[in-house]
């Protein structure tokens, strides 16, 4: 009876602890993101900007002859494009990143806090290519703020929110999880990079808002959604907080372009035929196709054939990683870079260099008494080429600003201008030369995103 009783009270104790462990109310039965949204929205705002841009203008007003027909009719007028959006305030001075195509060009931010507070702004620092822009509020003081979480310890499955001003409804919030990371080449619109990718619904406002974890710290600024419809099918895209935090660090020291770091080669991807021709158990890392003589990279060590594996222990699996990883850390920094070469590893250590103006440019511009008055020409060279936002590397001379001969022609910046009239082109002082030489009708070969295109002008 004894050993009976001993036996049900040893049962009736795990059962009273329990009982003390039960759910006081509703509340703490249901799952809420109710304190994690009270916590962040504050910092999140709505954008709208406006921005004036010209009127079409045909290409034949000013043309000699063609102009006459357009003498009874009135210049194009400007008009205004409005754009709506959403930011994130980083820090309580008022500092706010948003999206490149939400602020980019604008002449007028106005910029809504989540307690309807308005303020006017100004963009310190914006670039097309990563489509980002950071702003900074007009005597804001004592704002909300989200702050940054390190975006490589993101990892594939976290619960994300999404929130913006999708839209133009008002603030808005939405769940899902971390669907992806190092997505590279997919997003749309401007942005090209590096990107983490969520099923956290985005749509069209919800640009420039913040993707936050479950601690209420950034992992990235929405920036676009991969889609067929228009609406959100669960594939959308956030620029990483790390990048975002080196934009602010370059705002803050009065940068007006984004610097990056210059590596001088081109790489592919590591296929699984690649991997077994070079004796690799699996596909990995990329492989060193071309390498400049000035880039950092040959001066660690590396050569033409090299696999890059990781970068400061990430693995990359694409160019557009590698130059990501190079970004976050910045010009000035030092990198470890795993590289395999015939089956062996080593750790080399580059330095991170801004690109060098090397040749020098020695622009020339045609003049005025000479068919293509007002072209601009330069050597070609990897600061030239990052200013136009060119990463392929080109050798030889290049066009700086087509004229406006040159570009109703259909010159463009970047084009590498081959021969004229036949006459190879070797440096920026035979352009004029040339033109010179062979009167009004001219023929200009150039190369252009690896086709050759021949131009023929008369004047």
């Amino acid at each position: 009876m004894i050993r009976v009783t001993c036996l049900i009270l040893s049962l009736l104790v795990p059962l009273q602890g329990w009982a003390e462990q039960v759910p006081a109310g509703r509340s703490e039965i249901a799952l809420s993101f109710a304190p994690l949204v009270k916590q962040a929205a504050p910092a999140v705002v709505n954008i709208y900007a406006r921005r004036v841009v010209e009127g079409r203008r045909s290409p034949l007003r000013d043309d000699p002859f063609f102009s006459e027909f357009f003498r009874s009719f009135s210049a194009p007028r400007p008009r205004v494009q409005n754009s709506l959006g959403s930011g994130v305030i980083l820090s309580s001075d008022g500092i706010v990143v948003s999206n490149y195509h939400v602020v980019g060009d604008a002449t007028d931010i106005r910029v809504v806090l989540n307690d309807r507070r308005e303020y006017g702004a100004e963009v310190l620092l914006a670039d097309e290519e990563a489509d980002l822009a950071i702003l900074q509020l007009y005597g804001a003081v004592d704002m909300p703020v989200l702050p940054l979480r390190d975006s490589d310890e993101v990892e594939v499955g976290e619960l994300v929110l999404a929130i913006g001003n999708p839209f133009g409804v008002g603030q808005t919030v939405s769940s899902g999880i971390v669907s992806g990371l190092a997505r590279s080449g997919t997003a749309t619109g401007s942005a090209r990079g590096y990107f983490i990718q969520t099923d956290a619904p985005i749509n069209p406002g919800n640009s420039g808002g913040a993707l936050i974890d479950n601690a209420g710290r950034l992992i990235g600024v929405n920036t676009s959604i991969l889609t067929r419809s228009g609406g959100s099918n669960g594939i959308g895209f956030a620029i990483p907080a790390n990048l975002v935090a080196r934009f602010v660090d370059q705002a803050r020291a009065g940068k007006k372009r984004f610097e990056r770091p210059w590596s001088g080669l081109s790489a592919q991807p590591v296929t699984s035929d690649l991997a077994a021709a070079m004796g690799l158990d699996f596909p990995e890392g990329i492989a060193i196709a071309e390498l400049h003589p000035s880039s950092p990279f040959a001066e660690a060590g590396f050569m033409s054939g090299d696999i890059l594996a990781t970068v400061e222990g990430q693995e990359v699996s694409t160019e557009a990683e590698l130059e990501y990883h190079m970004a976050v850390r910045g010009p000035g920094a030092r990198i470890g870079v795993e590289r395999i070469r015939e089956g062996e590893r080593e750790t080399l250590h580059v330095p991170l260099i801004a690109p060098p103006e090397v040749p020098a440019r020695d622009e020339v511009q045609v003049p005025a008494r000479l068919p293509l008055a007002g072209l601009l020409v330069a050597n070609s060279n990897p600061a030239l080429l990052g200013e136009l936002g060119q990463r392929q590397p080109a050798e030889g001379v290049i066009v700086w600003e087509p004229g406006p001969i040159g570009a109703r022609l259909g010159l463009r910046p970047g084009d590498h201008i081959v021969a004229i009239n036949g006459a190879e082109v070797r440096q920026p002082a035979d352009v004029p030369g040339l033109l010179a030489a062979y009167g009004r009708a001219v023929s200009i070969l150039i190369e252009r995103d690896g086709r050759r295109l021949s131009f023929q002008v008369r004047l």
